[in-house]
């Protein structure tokens, strides 16, 4: 299966067939066009800016522009004037999406999914079990599960953000700033490592074993003790299929129990991971933001910035703690943009310290008072702060 590759952004296909609606809809009279003018007068204030730019510039007049045949508004003219025209003919009218057609189904059987990696990886099991009977998108790379949601080349992205024994993927906490997506969940899965090798073959033979660094990492003990070579693949399920195809006998990978059942291997151990409770967590990444609620557990994501002094992290911390908000998870990334603070002292000269962004999560939603009142209270020392999103709560 070929992964996904995307290149540089070409444009939208719905602000396009925005425009094209649009387009049509001024090849009418003028009264028509007059009448379009006023309902765009009367657009409320939270409306799309880019959407009226682009509907005013639509609607400029060009006399010898002549009406798409067969368009919504031509339809609609013909079938006044003539009363004759049979109701079989308003059915090539665009049906209105209904309220059903905004949500997909609890078991994702419309969604598209991207991840990293080659089916079988444990990326591609998080997003089937967040949605069960979605459509999984492969991709080379992280960035690439990003552009995609971005793109509308897919729906949702499910992407690994930390694990128990390995810590973080500091990648993706970097992506999730560069990238104007939103956090619509999360999956907390339990990853099962498994050694895989050819038909036939024990364990004991291999010589070589392939996979990702952090699946290394996880299974010291166990690559300790049958002494064998450790050779890094940037993916799990990658390694797995240049197992089967290479056809060695002498080579394993680690991988899941899933990859053996795709490319045809057999399990030569199971649980080989040094420590039982392994566990990844994973987050799904949207074009729209959750609407958060309160009838569930619901957690939070934010990055901020704080200004320089003494003790002003330990006051963007009280925040949380005198609301009684637990923090489950705090991550800090030197600042790409301004890596380095100086800071000009006339005894000691010039020192440089790293300027820092700070990750957290909280567990609290939005929509509560409380939560409200602590993000107005940090926004009283920090020079950034965004929302990464507000999502309810997944469990192993």
């Amino acid at each position: 299966m070929a992964t996904l590759k995307v290149g540089p952004f070409q444009g939208c296909a719905r602000a396009s067939s925005l425009f094209a609606a649009v387009s049509d809809s001024r090849s009418g009279s003028a009264a028509n066009s007059l009448s379009f003018r006023n309902d765009f007068s009367k657009l409320r204030k939270w409306e799309c800016p880019r959407l009226v730019v682009l509907a005013s510039r639509a609607i400029t007049s060009v006399e010898d522009e002549k009406p798409a045949v067969g368009s919504s508004q031509t339809i609609i003219n013909r079938t006044l004037e003539d009363p004759k025209v049979s109701r079989k003919d308003l059915s090539i009218l665009p049906k209105p999406l209904s309220a059903t057609d905004l949500h997909s189904p609890n078991d994702g059987s419309k969604v598209r999914v991207a991840y990293q990696g080659l089916p079988g990886a444990y990326s591609e099991i998080a997003a089937l079990k967040a949605y069960p009977k979605c459509e999984t998108v492969p991709c080379d790379d992280f960035e690439a599960a990003f552009k995609a949601v971005e793109l509308w080349l897919v729906d949702k992205a499910v992407l690994p953000i930390e694990n128990s024994v390995g810590g973080s993927i500091h990648r993706n906490y970097d992506l999730l700033l560069r990238h104007r997506l939103h956090i619509a969940g999360e999956v907390q899965l339990q990853v099962n490592l498994c050694l895989l090798g050819l038909q036939g073959v024990r364990k004991e033979e291999l010589k070589n074993v392939l996979s990702h660094p952090h699946a290394f990492d996880q299974c010291e003990t166990t690559l300790s003790t049958l002494g064998v070579m450790r050779i890094s693949i940037e993916d799990t399920a990658a390694a797995a299929q240049m197992v089967a195809s290479g056809g060695k006998r002498d080579t394993g990978a680690i991988a899941s129990a899933r990859a053996a059942e795709i490319y045809g291997l057999n399990i030569l151990a199971d649980n080989v991971q040094d420590n039982d409770n392994n566990i990844t967590r994973f987050l799904i990444l949207a074009r729209e933001p959750v609407i958060p609620g309160t009838d569930k557990l619901y957690k939070t994501s934010i990055v901020f910035t704080l200004e320089e002094g003494p003790g002003v992290l330990f006051k963007a911390l009280a925040v949380f703690a005198l609301r009684e908000i637990n923090l489950t998870k705090i991550e800090s990334r030197p600042q790409r943009q301004r890596p380095l603070r100086v800071v000009d002292d006339s005894n000691e000269g010039r020192a440089k310290y790293f300027d820092y962004l700070f990750y957290i999560d909280f567990e609290a939603s939005m929509m509560e008072p409380r939560a409200q009142c602590a993000m107005a209270h940090l926004q009283e020392f920090s020079r950034f702060l965004r929302v990464l999103g507000c999502y309810p709560v997944d469990k192993v």
